[in-house]
Order: structure tokens, then C-alpha cells, then sequence
């Protein structure tokens, strides 16, 4: 079968391809097609952006066109949620070697579709840019709207706030081992996954990895029950832990027993894009549930049941890949 290639398309016949696809913002006023988007808002806007390049984020061998656009529009919809707000559109760059099966990039379009469609209805691309590029990347910068309220930060938790999460953790991170593990060749380069060769539970660990589902809705939820303090958990739960600790001036102390079968997983993994938060009181909003508590400022910033937590934890790109094609 003859392969047609981005190459081989004009700028504006690839562009057609994508919007054919990529649907409606209910918050679009003007979509693509002028200098720039317009988009209704309540008030105070929400901005966040977020980039996937082949190598460090994804692997083209282990990731179809379709996943790739889940995964850009998941992950900066989870910024978004993380702030309280409601997503409302996309703005979406895409750099791609000139011989990029267009298939490949329909399919992006497509993920990027229904990722908005079942994480944040509502919300769309509405705009974006294309060029030509020597590494496949894709650069995605989310909208929200808070309607009215204020953002919930990273550095508004207080001492006595329980801790409460939103998702799953060490789920994407055991994936991601799973394709390295399993999914490379002699030379360590990686190779198409063989779903068949993999339980269900991999697969579905697999498929969290590739296609990530973070609870969306239960940000603007979280907002309303009066959240003191969100972040999304891109980086894994210790790490992005420490940082809320930090911005908050506090130390967080988390309960073991809590984070699942797997605490050191749950820890130490990433990109699971769950939620954590701190709220005021016990009862917590429906979706959420208590994994520790906010302490007063002590000598380290995450503790787990009461002692300071020394693992490393998480995913640093600047830490943990060296360009060679393998993370270390």
C-alpha cells in the first residue's frame, strides 16, 4: 500500500485533514483559520502548556498516531483541572518529519478529538501551528475557565488540611517498565508492543502509560468543595508531593497503608496524572480519597507514616534521559 506522506501535502491540505477532525470548542467564538483563536471566557483564564517529543515523552514504535493525541491533550487538560478550572480549548503545534505517514497524523487528530470529548466535553483544538521538524513533536497549550473562582494553587495548604487523591498511582509507571522490558530489540531500540503477549492487567497498565485518564471533572469539583491547595501528579507522587510541600511551606506525611498493594510503585512512578489535593475538612468530595495529612513545617518536606521519605521518586527529563534513546 502507497504511504502518503506530510512531504508530499501541502501546509494547507495537511491543515484540512486536521480540522476535519478535530471538532468544536463550546467556548469558540472564531476557530482556526485567522491569525488567532477567540474564545469566550468568564473572567480570569487558566494557560498552561505542555510538549511531547519523540525520545524523552514518547517512542513512535511503541505509540500509534491516535495515543499520541490523547496522551498532548490528557496531560495539559489534567494542568488545567489541577487549577480548579474548566477546560475550553486547545491551541496545538505540531512539528513532524517530512515522511510522516499523514494516516498517522489523521489519527492524532482523532485522539486529540476524543480525548476532549470524554475527559473534558466541551472542550476542542482550536487553533495551532505546523512545521517541519527533524524529531516528531507536539506542543499543546491548554485554556481553562474558572467561572468566577479563585485558582486553587500549589501553596495554600495548611497544617491539619487532610491529603486526598484523585486517580491512580504507579499504574503508568509500571507500563512504562513493561515497555522497556519487553518491547526492545537486541540494540535496547524499541519495537511494536504485542498486546498478546501481555496479561490484562499489563495491557491495562500498558494502555495507562500510552493513553492516560486523568479525572478532569473532579478538578472544578475539587474547587468548589474549597480545596486549599491541587497540583496534577505528573512526575510521580513523592516528587510532585515535595513540591506542593515546598510551595505551601509545610510537610506532608502520607499514610502507606493508603496508597494501594504498591506504596514504593505509587511513590516512585509517573505520568499517572491523578490529583492531589489538600482540603480543610474531613469529608471529602465524592472521587477523592484521604492518603495523608498536612503537617507543620518540619526538616523534610514529605514524610510517609510520620518518618521523612529519602527515596528519590519520580521522573525528571533532565535527570533521567540521556539522549541516547534508553531512560537511565
Amino acid at each position: 500500500m502507497q504511504v502518503t506522506t506530510v512531504g508530499s501535502l501541502s501546509e494547507g491540505e495537511i491543515l484540512r485533514r486536521i480540522q476535519e477532525r478535530t471538532g468544536r470548542a463550546a467556548a469558540e467564538i472564531l476557530g482556526p483559520g485567522d491569525d488567532a483563536a477567540v474564545i469566550a471566557t468568564s473572567g480570569a483564564v487558566v494557560a498552561t502548556t505542555d510538549t511531547l517529543v519523540d525520545g524523552p515523552d514518547f517512542r513512535t514504535p511503541w505509540t500509534s498516531g491516535y495515543d499520541l493525541g490523547w496522551k498532548a491533550a490528557a496531560v495539559n487538560l489534567a494542568d488545567v483541572a489541577a487549577m480548579g478550572a474548566r477546560p475550553t480549548s486547545l491551541l496545538v503545534a505540531l512539528a513532524m518529519p517530512n515522511d510522516t505517514d499523514i494516516v498517522f497524523v489523521e489519527r492524532l487528530a482523532d485522539g486529540l478529538r476524543e480525548a476532549c470529548e470524554a475527559l473534558a466535553p466541551g472542550c476542542a483544538v482550536v487553533g495551532g501551528d505546523l512545521t517541519q521538524s527533524a524529531v516528531l513533536t507536539v506542543a499543546v497549550t491548554a485554556l481553562g475557565d474558572l467561572d468566577g473562582r479563585p485558582a486553587v494553587t500549589r501553596a495554600g495548604a495548611r497544617a491539619g488540611d487532610v491529603v486526598a487523591l484523585a486517580g491512580e498511582m504507579g499504574l503508568a509507571g509500571r507500563g512504562l517498565a513493561l515497555l522497556f522490558e519487553r518491547f526492545r530489540d537486541g540494540r535496547g531500540a524499541p519495537v511494536p508492543v504485542d498486546s498478546e503477549a501481555l496479561t490484562d492487567e499489563e495491557r491495562r497498565a500498558v494502555r495507562m502509560q500510552l493513553r492516560p485518564e486523568p479525572p478532569i471533572g473532579l478538578g472544578t469539583l475539587a474547587g468548589v468543595a474549597g480545596a486549599t491547595a491541587m497540583m496534577d501528579v505528573s512526575d510521580g507522587l513523592a516528587l510532585d508531593a515535595r513540591r506542593l510541600a515546598r510551595a505551601s511551606e509545610v510537610t506532608i506525611d502520607l499514610d502507606a497503608a493508603a496508597l494501594g498493594a504498591d506504596p514504593e510503585g505509587a511513590l516512585e512512578g509517573g505520568e499517572d496524572h491523578a490529583l492531589l489535593a489538600t482540603f480543610p475538612e474531613a469529608t471529602l468530595p465524592p472521587g477523592f480519597r484521604a492518603i495523608g495529612r498536612v503537617v507543620e513545617r518540619g526538616d523534610a518536606p514529605l514524610a510517609v507514616d510520620g518518618a521523612a521519605y529519602a527515596g528519590r521518586g519520580g521522573w525528571d527529563p533532565y535527570r533521567d534521559w540521556d539522549g541516547s534513546g534508553s531512560a537511565r
